[in-house]
């Protein structure tokens, strides 16, 4: 069975909508952006967001990826670091819930949050602290974790720790597996651009990016983008939200529509996207059929709070997979 490997920031995310973005001016958060905070901001974003009704899950870009693909029958795991308190508990007991194999490092330290403010439209606004989660290193890697695996799945927010990006991947590869790089944010991709021009040529076999990202990285539009990509990688993958997504492998190119729905909130439609597409991959279907499956996947979850699908969503998903072609 085909095995799929996630690395990424374990987070909990701490949700809530808000009635306005004065809120985010207010905290100086530019709407639509992942902002890492020290201590002291995680105070003042935490009692601000204690205000509202919340909701409370583990998070981080490619845990919602992996167990996506656990929703879809696909067995997978999860490397990333965690603390020894009531948030690291809650991430924990999800990856068990979802039959995740766990590959965590757990410390005696506090674990990573995301405070999560969603705006009326949909777009989520991060105020991210990292805690023990960002302290995963070269060092907390062993080549046993990725034995078995057949792609290894990165999130584009620990692409700021270079070494620890550069010995995952070289282990994954040796492990025999295919590397797929998320980008996961344009700020993240301004910092880090010579980095990842680097390595995208060299390791990475899939690459996703949404056009912020795409634009970030290449300053071209999305189409031109997932061409110029898809000469590095053997699949490049350009998502444009409601207006669908290009996705390239050689010389073959489509574009997938979105589809419309009712958006509450955006959170996990780039990270359920990429769990549809490689679900669809894994399963040989084709990339319009893979893209569509993604589509599905994304369309489903920006209609509730939080980035799960949920369990009664299933059958109706797997209906329509299956009707794909």
């Amino acid at each position: 069975m085909t095995k799929v490997l996630g690395m990424g920031n374990a987070l909990v995310d701490v949700l809530a909508i808000i009635e306005n973005d004065k809120m985010l001016e207010l905290l100086e958060l530019p709407k639509g952006s992942m902002q890492l905070i020290d201590d002291k901001k995680f105070e003042i974003l935490t009692k601000e967001i204690n205000k509202l009704e919340t909701n409370i899950v583990s998070g981080g870009s490619a845990a919602n990826t992996i167990i996506g693909l656990s929703q879809l029958g696909i067995e997978t795991g999860f490397l990333g670091r965690i603390g020894k308190d009531s948030y690291g508990k809650v991430f924990r007991s999800d990856l068990s819930k979802y039959h995740v194999n766990s590959h965590l490092t757990e410390a005696d330290e506090a674990s990573g949050v995301a405070s999560t403010f969603i705006s009326k439209d949909g777009e989520r606004t991060f105020g991210t602290y990292l805690g023990t989660a960002a302290k995963l290193s070269a060092n907390d890697l062993q080549a046993d974790d990725f034995k078995g695996y057949k792609y290894f799945y990165i999130e584009g927010y620990l692409v700021q720790s270079h070494d620890l990006i550069r010995k995952a991947i070289i282990l994954a590869k040796e492990a025999g597996a295919k590397v797929i790089l998320d980008l996961a944010s344009y700020n993240v991709v301004e910092e880090n651009r010579d980095f990842l021009l680097e390595i995208i040529p060299k390791y990475a076999d899939i690459v996703f990016a949404n056009e912020e990202e795409a634009r970030s990285l290449l300053g071209v539009d999305p189409e031109e983008a997932v061409s110029i990509l898809a000469k590095s990688a053997e699949i490049a993958i350009v998502k444009m939200g409601s207006k669908g997504s290009w996705i390239q492998q050689g010389e073959e190119k489509v574009l997938v529509p979105a589809y419309s729905v009712n958006c509450v909130d955006t959170t996990g439609a780039g990270d359920l996207y990429a769990s549809g597409f490689i679900y669809g991959l894994i399963r040989g279907r084709s990339l319009a059929a893979s893209g569509q499956i993604g589509t599905t996947l994304a369309a489903r979850v920006i209609q509730y709070i939080g980035a799960k699908v949920h369990d009664d969503d299933w059958v109706e998903i797997f209906d329509t997979i299956k009707k794909m072609k």
